[in-house]
């Protein structure tokens, strides 16, 4: 199985970017992590929220094929526990997921294309974070799931 965390816009902040790296390094070890970011959308002033968002679905769709199972990280999606979330990449793994992709939306959430070609939603907590921090949350909570999944010592409950 191959995972990718697909976002938009870049991320400026060097605080986040060292803990991205960070935990980009450390998933090498565990699985094909693929880190994808599509550049903001130019001009963006210029068009309404709901233009925004078909835009940005347009870019996010060209990374996304046929055979793909697509996670929204969304604030409505299913919260899980890190046991859980590991639990759920075990399932993906047993199922022979082969492409697994998580996406993070635009500043306004998802265009409805997305939300029709999404297969799951999920999301990481009831409070509102930058994308940017999803990012990174993101990355660690993932290598925490296959720490857990390998019985090594990072996760403690």
């Amino acid at each position: 199985m191959k995972i990718t965390l697909l976002c938009i816009g870049k991320t400026d902040d060097k605080y986040l970017i060292e803990g991205i790296e960070k935990y980009l390094k450390r998933l090498k070890f565990y699985i094909t992590f693929n880190l994808v970011v599509i550049p903001d959308i130019k001009n963006s002033k210029n068009l309404t929220k709901e233009q925004q968002k078909e835009k940005e679905a347009q870019l996010l769709l060209k990374h996304i094929n046929s055979l793909d199972t697509v996670v929204l990280l969304d604030e409505f999606g299913k919260e899980y526990r890190s046991l859980e979330f590991a639990s759920y990449l075990e399932k993906n793994m047993i199922q022979s997921t082969q492409h697994l992709i998580f996406v993070i939306g635009g500043p306004y959430g998802f265009d409805d294309q997305i939300y029709q070609r999404a297969n799951q939603k999920i999301s990481l907590s009831k409070m509102t974070f930058s994308h940017q921090m999803i990012r990174l949350f993101f990355v660690e909570q993932t290598y925490r799931a296959f720490s857990i999944l390998k019985g090594e010592p990072y996760h403690h409950e």
